[in-house]
């Protein structure tokens, strides 16, 4: 018997990785192949069931906001197979667990400078066809569109797999 009819599997859902600060676990390289796993264990953890990743490769960018800052490494990782349907609740609660794996490699929202240097940085940019405008969350991402660091890596991951290279 299947988990969920096929319209909830065709729901895609996306998350960027993003960092140029040194993290407990080294470097912003070293900081998102650590967090990868974490990451995908977060992500079954949530939708309590198995999931496929689509991975991007690392993309160097120069940073947006204060230019006195070193470049970032991004990357997005698409994910599918998700048997729930979206809704504003689990949306919710996965930006909570994102937020809790960002302070695990020393990030800190209520000290940090907008657009300013990060040790980790994880943004839902969107799931399937879910609009959401709340105080908390936007979906999709409002600056998705505007963005090429996460634009690039996100049509790679949406290219299917390929060998991981991080």
């Amino acid at each position: 018997m299947p988990l969920a009819d096929d319209a909830a599997l065709q729901e895609p859902l996306a998350v960027a990785l993003g960092a140029n600060q040194a993290s407990a676990a080294g470097e912003p390289r070293e900081t998102l192949a650590a967090v990868r796993p974490r990451l995908e264990e977060q992500l079954i953890a949530w939708a309590d069931q198995p999931l496929q990743f689509h991975w991007s490769t690392l993309l160097t960018t120069d940073p947006v906001g204060p230019v006195d800052q070193p470049c970032y490494l991004n990357g997005v990782v698409l994910v599918n197979n998700i048997a729930r349907q979206p809704s504003e609740a689990w949306a919710l609660q996965l930006l909570e667990r994102l937020h809790a794996l960002e302070r695990q490699f020393g990030r800190d929202r209520e000290r940090e400078q907008r657009w300013g240097p990060r040790t980790l940085d994880l943004d839902l940019l969107f799931w399937g066809e879910l609009r959401l405008e709340t105080a908390r969350l936007v979906l999709p991402h409002p600056r998705l569109h505007l963005r090429t660091f996460v634009l690039e890596p996100l049509l790679e991951a949406m290219q299917g797999p390929h060998p991981p290279c991080w």
